[in-house]
This record gives C-alpha cells, structure tokens and sequence, in this order.
C-alpha cells in the first residue's frame, strides 16, 4: 500500500463513512432477505395477482414465491442496486471532481505523481469501497441462504453478486470518469443519476409497452433481465456493462489528462 500514496490516503478518509454504509446496507439487505419466510406464508402468488400485470413487471415482481425470485427482485433488484447505486454516483462524483472543487487536490498535482497515477489510485479507491459493499451484500445474502435454507444456488447467487457489481461500477465510474473531464462535482452527479434513473425507465417502461430496444439500450437491463439470482451467468449483459465502463473511463481519462486544472 505503500507504493499507492493516493489510493492509503483516501480510503483512510474514508474509513468512518464506509463502515456506516456497510454496516447499514448489510442491516437493510438482511432485513429484507430474512422478510422471505413470512411472505412464503401469505401466499405471494396472489399478491403478485392483485396487482397490474403492467405494475408486476416493471417492478421486476415476475417471480416472487420463489426464495431466488423474491431475493433476487427485492434486495438484488431494488434495495441493495438502489443503495449501491446512491453510494457509487455520490462518492464517484466526490473523490476527484469534489476534492478539486474544494481546493484538495492542489497539493496532489504540485507533487511528483502524474495526472495517470492520481487518475488511477482515485479510481482504484471508488472501486474498493464499491467492492466492500458489494461484499457485504454477498455475505449477508450467504449467510441467510444457508441459516433459513432458502435454496438459492450458489453460482446462481455469484453471478448476480457478480452483475451487482458491474453495475454499480459502472455507475460510480461515470460519475467519476464526468467529473475528472469537467472538474463540477453537480454535473458529474447530475449526468450518472439521469443516466441511472433513464436506464431504469427505459428497462421499466420497455417491456409493457412493446418496445424491446428500450431495455436492450440500459445498463439496468442487462443486469435486471428476468431476475439476477434465477437467469445464471449472463456473458453478453456483464461484457456490455465491462465494456462501457472502461469507454466510460477512457474518455475521462483523455479529458483529465489534457484540462487545466488550475482555472
């Protein structure tokens, strides 16, 4: 860690914080998981009946009595992405963007490091902290899989861990990739959560009425197609959100390298 100046000194800030979220999003994400066995007994089938088919689907409810259903649309699908997603655009935009607005970042570009290395060691940052939560959920999600022998396949279970991640990666490097190139913490915020909540839309909106490219153009569609804990491994949803994240990333780091950073 030593060799990574940048990378010790902002996971060090923000040691405090990430403990919080952590510990919160693994207190939520059990809660809701843990909510399965009691929800099996009120027959969720005929729940799911009295709703709009239209409502049903947008929700991503399709399939709820199943234990991998129920936690794959209401933590995967809805509470943790939510969470993650919050957490990945905020700190994205804050751990360069915010850092230059407040003047912090000063004493980084007037050492020897290279505009690369800041790049990279703050971008390697967002990551980690993006990695342990990711983690948590994992481990909470394991852990009542096994207490209340809800069945969830484990490969099944890795590989929407796996979709989790990649897209609150993408997410968070958006933001942060938006605000290396512009330097305004608020636009890289407000670029990464129109885009999220555009992609949700559109993957929300699409199926019910027809218009399948709409779903096929989000982020949140390839990783919400049928249900992350019932579909599998999925090659071409988690190498379109790999993929975008690193064109995401190379643009900002074309951008950052040429900008003045001083006006």
């Amino acid at each position: 860690m030593s060799s990574f100046p940048v990378l010790r000194r902002v996971l060090q800030s923000r040691r405090r914080p990430l403990s919080i979220w952590t510990v919160a999003l693994g207190g939520v994400c059990g809660m809701y998981t843990s909510l399965y066995p009691m929800m099996e007994k009120v027959n969720l089938q005929e729940m799911m009946e009295a709703l709009p088919p239209a409502m049903v689907e947008a929700l991503g409810y399709d399939d709820m009595t199943s234990a991998a259903g129920y936690v794959g649309s209401a933590t995967y699908g809805l509470v943790a992405m939510a969470l993650l997603l919050v957490f990945g655009i905020g700190n994205g935009a804050k751990i360069l963007a915010g850092h230059e607005e407040a003047g912090d970042l000063e004493l980084e570009l007037t050492s020897p490091l290279s505009r690369q290395t800041i790049y990279a060691q703050r971008l390697a940052a967002l990551w980690v902290q993006i990695s342990v939560l990711v983690a948590m959920v994992l481990l909470v999600t394991l852990v009542l899989n096994a207490a209340q022998s809800l069945g969830i396949p484990l490969d099944d279970l890795m590989a929407g861990t796996l979709g989790l991640w990649l897209l609150t990666g993408l997410f968070g490097s958006l933001a942060f990739a938006v605000g290396a190139a512009t330097g305004r913490r608020a636009v890289a915020l407000g670029v990464a959560a129109g885009a999220a909540v555009v992609g949700w839309m559109f993957n929300a909106i699409g199926p019910t009425v027809g218009v399948d490219w709409m779903s096929a153009v989000s982020p949140l569609g390839w990783y919400m197609a049928d249900n992350p804990l019932t579909r599998g491994f999925q090659p071409l949803g988690s190498s379109l959100l790999a993929v975008t994240t690193v064109v995401v990333l190379v643009a900002g780091w074309m951008r950052f390298l040429r900008r003045d950073l001083m006006t």
